[in-house]
Parts: C-alpha cells; structure tokens; sequence
C-alpha cells in the first residue's frame, strides 16, 4: 500500500484500506473458489508489471516481435516511485509527452494486428495490459497549459475508467462494485466545464440498466484533503451546510443514516430530488464548491449519513 498510494492516491493508505484488504484475505483464504478481486481502473500510474505480462506475453507468442516491442516501449517502464514517477512524467515536455503515447498506442496495436491465436485468455489480458500502458501514456499527452485541452484529459480519463470497469465486469463475468468519488460514479458532472463527462455517465451508456450509481451525502465530520493550491494534507471539519442545501434537507430526515432508492420516491420528494440545489463534492483538494447538483439525475441510490470520521493515514501514526 505505502508503494502504490502515493501522490494522487496518498489517501487510500489509510487503516480502513488496509482493514479492507486483509478482510478480502482472510475471506479468500476461506473460499479458495470463489475468492473476491480487486483493481485499479485509474490511469495514472501503470506499474512495471503490465509492462512484463506484455512483454512476456509476446516473447512466448510473438518471439519475433520482441525487441519492436522493447524500442516501443523505451523510457517508459517505471524504475522509480509511484509519486515519483509521475511528477517526472508530468514534468516532460509535451513534445516529448506526445511522442511517447505514439509509442505506446503503436505497441497497442501491433499486439492486436496478431490476432488471440490458441489462447484467446492470454491474448485478452496482454491486450487489455498494453491497453491501460497507452491510457497512462496518452492521459499526459494533453496540453496541461491549455484549459481546454484539460477539459478534453478530464473527460479521456473518466471514459478510460469507465472501459477498464467494464471489461474487467466482462471478462470476470461476476458482480462489480466500483469505489469511487461523487462526481466520477455520477451521470451529471458538478462542474461541466473542467469535467465535460464523467466516467457514471461512460457507464451508463455502456451497460444502460447494468449500471447503479450511489451517491454520498453527509451532514457534518470530518475528512482528509490538501488545500486547494497545494499538497499538504490536512483533517478538516465542516459543520452543516446552508439552508437550501441538499443535505441539510436530508438531514432532516427522521433516520439518522440512511438509503433512499432514488427512483422509486414518491411525491412530493419526486420533484424535490430533480431539482438542482447546493451540495459538496469533496475530492482530494478542498474548498472545492459546493455545486448544483439535482440528485436524482446523478444517481439512482442515495446514502445519507449524517456525521463522517476522517480516516486514518497510515503514514501519519
């Protein structure tokens, strides 16, 4: 976990995360063939495993292709740390950026001009590998000084997100939970100018009626965040939002946490849950809104809670 949360993704090292994993552990340990998975569908960071199963992959399937491939693929490998690594790459020119995705969507599809051959699995997953090698690659080939080309990197990503959940839900074959923040289970983005569409929406589309998107409302607590224009993580602590807020409605449920099926409320609260009206949308960095956001057309499920604890960095014992 201390390898794989870093920068960007700091706040999954925390105790909750780990409780998770070992819990997923023990249960796997009890039902050997039935165990539970996990992955990341983000694309920031690709390890130097993906690039191995690929590599491997072709060096037993493709011998020939080998060393095409490992000239593609120069310079892009991670011998450094996560955090690390990403700093530098964000770093590069985007000249040189750009040319590297070139590289990586040229390997992409010299893999898949060969065809599944006897082994259609192994073909699949060296596909799907070298496929999430070239998302990484292309997600920092836009132009981070253009805004609009950041708008156009925020809705590739989400989309990215969204095929990596549905090809693993496909190619798995089970039930799928995905863990995600507000505005990227959503349908509607709480800022459509930074994020145009978002990675709820992606999904609908791909799987209609497959997809369920639960949204998280909370009336008071606290969180971890960085502030808005730096990277220092701090505990913060809101009391209740304002009046006319979708939360301190909902607080005033008589239920002190509950879940409300979005779809099947009744008048009046109908026309109540598609009215826009003020909400958080807290992501890694705060303040950040609130924004307008109608809850039904964002989600089908709601969970309100009405006080939340900041978990635990397990960096910071």
């Amino acid at each position: 976990m201390g390898a794989e949360f870093q920068r960007d993704y700091r706040w999954w090292n925390n105790t909750d995360y780990l409780r998770l994993v070992e819990w997923m552990r023990a249960y796997n340990q009890r039902h050997p063939d039935d165990p539970v998975q996990f992955m990341g569908d983000d694309i920031a960071w690709t390890g130097p495993e993906l690039y191995d199963a690929v590599e491997d992959y072709v060096a037993g399937a493709h011998p020939g292709l080998s060393a095409r491939l490992a000239e593609l693929y120069r310079g892009l490998r991670p011998i450094a740390a996560t955090g690390t690594y990403i700093e530098e790459y964000l770093n590069k020119p985007y000249a040189e950026r750009k040319e590297k995705a070139a590289r990586t969507g040229e390997a992409l599809e010299l893999l898949r001009s060969q065809g599944a051959g006897a082994d259609r699995e192994a073909y699949d997953r060296a596909v799907q590998h070298a496929t999430v090698i070239d998302q990484t690659a292309r997600q920092y080939a836009f132009d981070i000084e253009d805004p609009a080309q950041i708008a156009e990197a925020m809705r590739y990503r989400d989309g990215a997100m969204a095929a990596n959940v549905d090809w693993w839900q496909r190619h798995t074959g089970t039930k799928t939970l995905l863990s995600a923040h507000n505005n990227h289970v959503g349908y509607v983005p709480d800022d459509p100018v930074h994020h145009p569409k978002v990675q709820g929406a992606f999904l609908r589309d791909r799987l209609g009626a497959g997809y369920v998107s639960a949204g998280l409302t909370f009336h008071q607590g606290s969180f971890n965040a960085t502030g808005e224009d730096d990277d220092v993580i701090r505990r913060w602590t809101l009391g209740p939002l304002g009046a006319g807020s979708n939360e301190r409605t909902l607080d005033r449920v008589h239920h002190r946490d509950y879940v409300l099926d979005l779809g099947s409320a009744g008048s009046p609260a109908r026309g109540w849950l598609r009215a826009a009206r003020p909400m958080r949308s807290i992501g890694t960095a705060y303040p950040d809104g609130p924004h307008d956001i109608a809850l039904a057309h964002s989600y089908d499920i709601l969970v309100h809670l009405h006080e939340v604890t900041a978990a635990r960095l397990r960096d910071r014992r």
